[in-house]
């Protein structure tokens, strides 16, 4: 059987309510993969009605760990990596196939100038707002890579792919339907407040003078600094829920550091 060229991977837990439309927007490539963590919802059996081939695992080692299992799934040539709370727009989706079908695949030692990652140029929503500013505004991140040239790094929280080889960024973006609303902001603030305090502590850093500081440099940059005041009301309660993380992965950090 010829490998497939480009696979999708995506690791899910209690995503019924956007997993459809992440794998939709990507139902072009060779083969979708969903690893999930133990789904209390319908997000397996909706993967599996959208072409994934769904797997499950019985635990949980952070978000690094886990995607790297989920690339250890993969056969294709190239791999995209995506949120289930992340949609290919077209014009993405046309570039995206459009680099993938440029080359014969593997890396060589005559194609090693060859690109080997792609940035996606990324819009957040907030309960279906486009952010514009603040310390959401346009970003970047690497998920298009060759399989034999990427992975990603063992961080519980905060991830990243680390890729072997010249980058470049393609056209179009990726729509980020991060929050549909200030409990799940909210929610979602404590959550990656509490795995951050982790790597924190793992540093020897933290306490409340830290907590402070660092909490207010955070609002003062996203709010003020990056213009997030321009985004209205949406963008008030992100530049606060950010300083409030902030805060709160440092003050948890000394705390479990004295404890």
């Amino acid at each position: 059987m010829t490998a497939p060229r480009l696979s999708v991977i995506v690791i899910t837990k209690n995503e019924a309510h956007c997993i459809a439309a992440c794998l939709d927007s990507a139902n072009f490539a060779d083969e979708l993969i969903v690893l999930d963590s133990g789904s209390t919802d319908a997000t397996v059996e909706i993967a599996a009605a959208h072409g994934a081939q769904v797997h499950v695992s019985a635990d949980w080692p952070g978000f690094g760990p886990q995607k790297n299992r989920a690339l250890a799934l993969a056969r294709g040539d190239w791999v995209l990596a995506l949120d289930a709370d992340e949609i290919l727009t077209p014009a993405l989706a046309a570039a995206i196939q459009q680099a993938v079908s440029a080359d014969a695949g593997q890396m060589t030692a005559a194609t090693q100038d060859e690109v080997a990652g792609y940035w996606l140029k990324r819009r957040s929503l907030y309960c279906g707002q486009l952010i514009r500013f603040g310390d959401w505004r346009n970003d970047r991140v690497l998920r298009l890579f060759r399989r034999a040239a990427g992975r990603f790094s063992d961080d519980v929280v905060h991830e990243r792919v680390i890729c072997d080889g010249r980058t470049a960024t393609l056209q179009g973006y990726l729509r980020h339907d991060s929050m549909t609303s200030y409990a799940e902001l909210r929610e979602k603030t404590e959550r990656y407040a509490r795995l951050g305090a982790e790597k924190l502590r793992a540093r020897g850093k933290g306490g409340l003078y830290s907590a402070c500081t660092h909490a207010a440099w955070n609002w003062l940059r996203g709010y003020l600094l990056r213009g997030g005041f321009l985004d209205g009301r949406a963008g008030w309660l992100i530049a606060g829920q950010n300083a409030r993380g902030t805060f709160l992965r440092y003050r948890w950090a000394g705390q479990q550091t004295a404890d």
